[in-house]
């Protein structure tokens, strides 16, 4: 899904360099908000509370693991799978921190 949303993404601002970082820093926003959520299938309980902590848990295979971790250089790393290496003085700090995952 990661490809299709930078494909669209990539037609909406452009393939020159500030579209691909607009597109980057999307694509980190939405990494940085979905993290949290886990496959139905690793839960142990359903369904699950409003308030109750994921359980930290491996992926099915490294993609999944990096877009499972809270930390926003694992996050960087699926955007260069995708969008290619990030420039030198990029910087990235996420908007969406939950309360009672810090």
């Amino acid at each position: 899904k990661a490809v299709v949303s930078t494909q669209s993404t990539g037609e909406h601002w452009g393939s020159d360099t500030a579209g691909v970082e607009k597109c980057r820093h999307f694509l980190l926003e939405w990494l940085s908000f979905l993290y949290r959520y886990i496959p139905v299938g690793l839960l142990e309980v359903l369904p699950q509370r409003i308030n109750e902590r994921p359980p930290s848990y491996f992926g099915r295979d490294d993609l999944e693991t990096l877009m499972c971790s809270p930390r926003s250089d694992d996050w960087i790393r699926i955007t260069e799978m995708v969008l290619g290496k990030v420039p030198d003085e990029f910087n990235f700090v996420p908007k969406h921190v939950a309360n009672s995952y810090s």
